[in-house]
């Protein structure tokens, strides 16, 4: 996969593989950290790619190598690894020392991101320089194509594909936590080779020429395709042109930070192209890539540590303006904090948050994503300024961050437009789906914020005319090489240029914008009123519905004196949806009203008005009939807006229990030694009096009758609502039976015991008070045959 063809073979690869299997890892660490310190770099050139594989595993998933996924502080092993690949540990200095002799290392195109092997398997340069002038061509042909990397790239090309490579996770495992190898290495490599304090330190085999070799300038008639066409390398005036070997270190040693990020970007976010996305809109199309939830946090960590270095420029440096900025006076580090989000982030980030919006499940595991974008719109959050923690909620946003705001439009307005259409189909009771909407509508209604978006928004929507001409699809920002218009009009066509430029580049030329803050989201945001209205009626509802429960099953019900009626439970009262939960979900909506009258300006007196129509009245009325449906050939077939009804509470079905009643769970008021007692007594008897119990209760006299009440027989007077697979199951009629099952009841129990006590203070014995007790039972049963039709004719 990664050394070249036709190297003689190495008797100290062969010596590590054995010990691969026998040794443990720490005494394998100890032998590779003497290898790496005594041998050459031509033995160790043949080990590599073997290293890199047993550590990350292989590309195909096959080979777990040292599971950094799975591997938490927890384990004995952890800090071996952790050493091992520090920044400055043992592995890094094989990489370095490999770095020094212009070794290269072969990755197949396959494994590149979907967007850029498409590129290069259609021939075309991909807009990222570091795939640039690395292409292998095999005298096989096109299709195994393979790229020569040099010992830092094929590094970090490798530990970041092992973050998306499909792992299948022992059982009790998964690869969601922040605590992990992985995650903390990233965080590692982050701050050491992107600090926000002082520069990169050097490595110890570093030279004057960098490691990698510059890209040969873009011609006019190279072709180019996605969605942005950015220039070829970002520092190179820096790295490959040196005056001097004494330039400052940083200068030297820019490429590594320059090399990590790339590498991030383009193996954990570039799966998705402008032209991609669009093929996705139709349901025909398979999804090219799914991430998990393990990855959208690890790029949460990249986003939260980009904006920190980003935002750790001098402020001299960061007043400058970019058409006039000397590159005399600015060291390389201190430009890449410049554009570092801008130029590398901003395009492929905005496409994989909005297929994630697009097609992440509808639970909570949502909540990473939507944390990943609060995160890249809140940059001023990152800046290491101490926030006093009271006035966190009422804190404006500085006013710095306007151009911000304006050159990441897309980011605040089309994603949150996405995110509102999400919201209206989930469980907005669901307390996780009700802090979501919160969060959101919280960070929006930060001061100053509305108005820098709204801002943004009119820069926009500027006539065309406002530019002296129109630029093609790819704009390009003055820091991306476009030029400044005249000097009249330069502020505010810079400003309009600028905003342009980020919406054309990322939706493409003949987008159709949609105004965040006009009429039509703003009637959608009254729809969402309307749902979190509606769900906090419904959370309350469930809240008394579930406190009348809780009250009816005291201590009072063991007498009889609340209902017995246990299978027909209201469908909302969730484990999750109820006690802290529906407070917390009721908290959550109705901050989140109020953060959204904020957001859009709206009048109270309307809003109040729009809730009362909510009334709680009307609201039980509505709960009490059934889902919008329509009639179909095998039952009742819900409609959208039956299901949007379910969805927030506002109606439901009866669902009663439709099973054998001698098969239900045991309940918590039940003694389930008796219960499965009792259910072998009764089935004893029922198989062998069966015939004799049919025979009974198909008599029409007075008898038959007597036998019905005593005998359990499906009750034809109460049947419901049923779907066909029910329907066919209940067409079979049971047979009459005994059932004993009420006996192993608490409440039957107790009430007998005090029954038997109560005979006892009347100097009655055991067997006396059995019999009047079933003489009782017997005269009940009796009145009951006689009256129990008109009693209920009365009572209906």
């Amino acid at each position: 996969m990664a050394a070249p063809t036709l190297q003689p073979p190495s008797f100290l690869l062969a010596n590590l593989k054995a010990d691969a299997t026998t040794k443990p890892l720490l005494q394998r660490c100890h032998d590779l950290v003497k290898i790496i310190d005594e041998y050459p770099a031509k033995e160790l050139h043949l080990i590599f790619p073997w290293l890199v594989e047993c550590v990350f595993g292989s590309l195909d998933g096959v080979l777990a190598g040292w599971n950094l996924r799975l591997l938490h502080s927890r384990s004995n092993e952890y800090h071996i690894v952790m050493d091992f690949l520090h920044p400055s540990g043992p592995m890094m200095k094989l990489v370095y020392k490999l770095q020094a002799e212009e070794y290269k290392y072969e990755i197949p195109v396959n494994y590149l991101p979907g967007p850029v092997k498409a590129c290069i398997q259609e021939g075309v340069l991909p807009d990222c320089p570091l795939f640039h002038n690395k292409l292998q061509f095999p005298l096989s042909g096109l299709l195994s194509l393979n790229l020569a990397l040099n010992p830092f790239e094929f590094f970090m090309f490798n530990f970041a594909y092992c973050l998306i490579t499909p792992k299948s996770y022992p059982q009790g495992h998964h690869g969601s936590s922040t605590d992990s190898a992985y995650f903390v290495l990233v965080d590692t490599y982050l701050k050491y080779f992107l600090p926000s304090e002082g520069t990169v330190p050097p490595s110890p085999f570093s030279d004057s020429r960098g490691s990698v070799t510059a890209p040969s300038p873009r011609s006019s008639s190279v072709s180019f395709a996605g969605y942005g066409v950015h220039s070829p390398s970002l520092l190179k005036h820096h790295i490959f042109h040196q005056p001097s070997v004494n330039a400052e270190p940083s200068a030297q040693e820019i490429w590594r930070s320059e090399t990590l990020l790339q590498m991030f970007v383009e193996v954990w976010l570039h799966h998705y192209s402008l032209e991609m996305y669009q093929k996705l809109q139709s349901p025909q199309v398979k999804e090219p890539f799914t991430p998990t939830e393990e990855h959208v946090l690890v790029v949460r960590l990249l986003v939260k540590h980009l904006h920190a270095f980003s935002s750790s420029l001098k402020p001299e440096q960061l007043s400058s303006s970019p058409s006039l900025h000397s590159h005399t006076h600015t060291s390389p580090l201190e430009e890449f904090k410049r554009v570092v989000v801008q130029r590398f982030v901003q395009q492929k980030l905005y496409l994989f948050l909005q297929h994630c919006f697009g097609h992440w499940p509808l639970d909570a595991s949502f909540r990473a994503v939507l944390e990943t974008w609060l995160s890249y719109i809140q940059p001023w959050r990152y800046t290491g300024e101490k926030i006093q923690p009271q006035s966190d909620q009422n804190r404006t946003v500085p006013d710095k961050w306007e151009s911000f705001a304006q050159e990441n439009l897309l980011m605040y307005t089309k994603l949150f437009q996405v995110f509102l259409n999400r919201t209206v189909r989930t469980d907005l009771v669901n307390a996780k789906n009700a802090l979501m909407v919160f969060r959101v509508a919280k960070v929006f209604a930060q001061p100053n914020l509305a108005e820098m978006i709204q801002k943004g928004e009119q820069l926009f929507l500027e006539p065309e005319h406002v530019l002296h001409h129109r630029q093609p699809r790819g704009y390009l920002t003055p820091s991306q090489g476009g030029s400044f218009l005249s000097s009249r009009q330069r502020v505010v066509t810079d400003m309009v240029f600028r905003v342009k430029s980020h919406v054309y580049s990322l939706e493409g030329q003949d987008c159709q914008y949609k105004q965040m803050f006009g009429s039509e989201l703003r009637g959608a945001i009254m729809k969402l009123i309307q749902m979190i209205a509606q769900a906090r009626q419904t959370a309350k509802r469930i809240s008394d519905h579930s406190n009348e429960v809780a009250a009816s099953s005291s201590f009072l019900s063991w007498f009889g004196l609340s209902s017995s009626d246990h299978n027909n439970t209201f469908s909302g009262a969730e484990s999750e949806e109820s006690g802290e939960c529906l407070k917390k979900t009721h908290e959550f909506l109705d901050r989140a009203l109020e953060n959204l009258c904020l957001i859009f300006k709206l009048n109270q007196g309307q809003l109040t008005q729009l809730i009362s129509n909510l009334g709680s009245s009307q609201d039980d009325g509505n709960c009490k009939q059934l889902p919008d449906c329509i009639q179909g050939e095998n039952g009742l077939i819900l409609t959208d807006l039956g299901r949007r009804q379910i969805i927030n509470g506002q109606r439901r079905f009866d669902l009663q229990y439709q099973g054998d009643p001698e098969l239900q769970p045991i309940r918590s008021y039940e003694n389930a030694l008796l219960v499965r007692l009792f259910y072998r007594i009764s089935s004893l008897l029922n198989d062998r009096f069966g015939g004799h119990m049919s025979a009974l209760c198909s008599r029409p006299d007075f008898l038959g009758r007597l036998g019905c009440h005593y005998l359990t027989i499906p009750d034809s007077t109460t049947r419901t609502n049923q779907s066909p697979v029910s329907r066919l199951r209940l067409e079979r009629n049971r047979p009459p039976r005994l059932s004993l099952r009420p006996l192993a009841s608490y409440r039957t129990i107790l009430l007998l015991l005090l029954l038997y006590v109560l005979g006892a203070l009347l100097s009655l014995g055991p067997v006396s008070s059995t019999l009047i007790i079933l003489t009782g039972g017997f005269l009940f049963g009796l009145f009951m045959t006689l009256f129990g039709d008109k009693l209920k004719t009365h009572t209906n």
